[in-house]
């Protein structure tokens, strides 16, 4: 019985000794393998925001003896934050005499001819596009993130008898939001 007693002393000391083994390995092992960790915020504000450019409206060449009015379209591009409310206006030119009722083309160089002309929301030229003096409306939209587009329909109006030059004009688009 004595030489079993001794076996299984040896046994329990061996046992012993990688059970404390163990146990001191084991809060490292458990420290490595379980890292402290947190979580932050990633954040923003977006803020409303427009942009606008337009093609040029040009009538090429006019025919003061045409008994039909010329017309000519452009594109107003505008691109506005996702549910973004707009209003594009435009201004009456920078010709001397121009109101958004009645735009004026100015003749270049030393001349001092002039050609009415005017810019419409719509093909039937019924609704003059301006800053909404003088008759005139605005348009307005809801900004998608994307380019939307607006149709300007210009017309010169028949039987203007002008010196034969180049007329010009420089319309202002104003987006507010």
């Amino acid at each position: 019985m004595e030489k079993k007693l001794q076996y299984n002393n040896k046994f329990f000391s061996l046992l012993g000794y990688f059970i404390t083994g163990s146990f001191i390995l084991a809060p490292s092992m458990v420290l490595a393998a379980n890292p402290a960790t947190t979580t932050f915020q990633v954040k923003t504000t977006v803020l409303k925001a427009c942009t606008v450019a337009a093609t040029t409206m040009d009538f090429s060449n006019y025919d003061p003896l045409s008994n039909t009015p010329l017309d000519i379209t452009n594109s107003v591009n505008i691109t506005c934050t996702k549910n973004t409310s707009y209003t594009v206006a435009l201004n009456a030119g920078t010709t001397s005499g121009g109101t958004c009722a009645q735009r004026r083309l100015a003749e270049s160089g030393e001349g001092a001819d002039t050609m009415k002309y005017n810019i419409y929301t719509d093909n039937t030229h019924t609704s003059i596009w301006g800053d909404g003096t003088g008759g005139s409306i605005t348009q307005t939209g809801s900004g998608s993130g994307t380019s939307q587009t607006l149709t300007g329909y210009g017309r010169i109006p028949a039987g203007q008898y002008c010196e034969p030059n180049n007329y010009t004009d420089t319309v202002t688009i104003t987006v507010t939001y």
